[in-house]
């Protein structure tokens, strides 16, 4: 069972298809673009900015919706999917943390006392990054670019599901808004901060994918599941990581 949001978990569905398995897709979560006034305002003074980061997929197509252009500062991306997604638009990101969760970026970064951050994000954000950049003397807007909503569909027949997938914090909280997890279903989370969320709401997490990215989540299904299929990576590269 996928629980990300469209057109993510379609995504995800087709790979797991393609390795044999039977997806269902329910969304925990549905995404919602916010008004764009506070996010052209920062475009706008893009050129004072020493860095701008992203931390989501999302968070990189709401600014292109408002600009075709990045040019002046520095940027940084939180994992390997969001570097793909700046890349689609003809950025490529100055620094992606080895360590896919914001202080994997905080680690990276170096001094950044002084410097102006741009951080455009969803409404309901880890504040990890925000504190960690203004602990070491940054100075940083948090831009709201996006609004992260329960999604609260109608659900399918769920019964039989050998394993249920959490890719965000919100997409377990948005889960569970509508009902409980299957019983019987494994709990496989993209990274540590989604696990902890899951403990948090009465869930036992069985994995926590090796590098916290679709990719570890896909190879920690298989290792789960015990499915004898070709995993789509190598063991080498199943190193730490991840995305929030």
């Amino acid at each position: 069972m996928i629980t990300r949001a469209e057109p993510d978990g379609r995504k995800l569905a087709g790979r797991l298809e393609a390795l044999g398995a039977e997806p269902v897709l329910v969304p925990g979560i549905r995404v919602e673009f916010a008004d764009p006034g506070a996010l052209d305002a920062a475009i706008h003074e893009l050129p004072r900015y020493h860095w701008v980061i992203f931390t989501s997929r999302n968070a990189v197509e709401a600014v292109f919706r408002r600009t075709g252009t990045l040019a002046g500062p520095r940027v940084a991306a939180i994992g390997p999917a969001t570097a793909a997604e700046l890349r689609k638009h003809g950025v490529e990101p100055d620094l992606v943390a080895p360590k896919h969760v914001a202080e994997g970026v905080l680690e990276t970064l170096g001094t950044v006392k002084g410097l102006r951050v741009l951080l455009p994000q969803s409404d309901i954000a880890r504040r990890a990054l925000v504190l960690g950049l203004r602990e070491q003397g940054a100075l940083v807007d948090d831009v709201v670019v996006y609004h992260t909503h329960a999604e609260r569909s109608e659900r399918p027949d769920l019964s039989g599901v050998d394993a249920v997938t959490f890719t965000s914090s919100s997409t377990v909280r948005g889960f569970l808004e509508a009902g409980p997890v299957p019983p019987g279903a494994a709990v496989v989370c993209i990274g540590p901060v989604t696990a902890q969320t899951a403990r948090e709401n009465g869930l036992t997490v069985t994995e926590v994918a090796g590098e916290y990215s679709e990719d570890g989540l896909v190879a920690a299904l298989i290792a789960v599941l015990g499915k004898q299929a070709t995993s789509p990576l190598s063991p080498r590269e199943r190193g730490p990581g991840g995305e929030e």
